[in-house]
């Protein structure tokens, strides 16, 4: 099973809406001041790259992403003149030495097939002294909807233990990013808790998105036949705690790192 990201809409209801409040307290906690050329690397449908055009004051930002799809959603997302979208990996920037000030990257690390060869890339096309940042999902614990999916997948199916993002991405933890920063070059590491609220109006609205197929969740929804799914649905709808409204409030937690480029 392939981890699918290439429908727009269905990924904004899965985690496209949660990711532009991370974003916004990601560039928060960044502190960047205004100008300067940015590089968003993996940027989707937009989520990061708008954020930083809406708040930032950068000079430029150029997208980076595999994705036409994706690419197309995050062009048509803003008709700011400073934007651009260039197909590309985090392995594989088609950009110049040195060519930016930050390179960031939101909820990308975990999916790049070698994330030190991801992070050595985007510390190459960044200039000395400049910021290499980014953020990922706390798989493992912080991230509480995926992870009482997975708590419930693997309560039915052994085989899911395998699929788990907690157990497939170990970079969903501090001290690996760390690790990770440093042994791809990058001085000065920091790494950084960022906890957003996931309300859901009601369970619907909570297990609807793990049918859009994007993702590893998903994916592994869409795998099972109808009655497995229906076992997982009823499973995760008994474990839902909901207040007297009926929502069920979550927190995601995502863990944000920056490191400088010193050559």
């Amino acid at each position: 099973m392939t981890d699918a990201w290439e429908i727009d809409p269905a990924y904004e209801r899965y985690i496209g809406r949660w990711s532009r409040p991370v974003a916004t307290q990601f560039l928060r906690w960044l502190a960047a001041g205004p100008g300067g050329a940015w590089c968003d690397v993996g940027c989707g449908t937009g989520a990061l790259a708008h954020t930083v055009l809406r708040t930032a004051d950068p000079a430029r930002v150029v997208g980076i992403e595999p994705s036409q799809p994706f690419a197309a959603a995050a062009r048509a997302g803003t008709d700011d003149p400073r934007f651009d979208v260039r197909s590309g990996t985090a392995e594989s920037i088609p950009a110049e030495d040195g060519e930016f000030d930050r390179v960031v990257s939101g909820l990308v690390l975990n999916f790049v097939p070698h994330p030190i060869d991801g992070l050595a890339e985007m510390r190459r096309v960044t200039r000395t002294g400049g910021t290499v940042a980014g953020y990922v999902w706390d798989y493992a614990e912080g991230m509480q909807m995926i992870r009482a999916f997975w708590d419930a997948a693997r309560a039915l199916d052994e085989k899911a233990a395998n699929l788990d993002e907690g157990v497939r991405f170990p970079l969903c933890r501090p001290q690996p990013l760390r690790d990770a920063l440093s042994i791809a070059g990058l001085a000065g590491v920091e790494v950084h808790p960022l906890d957003v609220p996931t309300v859901f109006a009601d369970f619907d609205d909570f297990w609807r998105p793990f049918l859009g197929g994007q993702g590893p969740a998903p994916g592994y929804c869409a795998s099972l036949s109808a009655v497995r799914r229906d076992e997982l649905r009823d499973l995760l709808d008994a474990r839902s705690r909901r207040d007297e409204a009926g929502r069920i409030a979550l927190t995601a937690r995502a863990w944000a790192f920056r490191g400088t480029v010193s050559r």
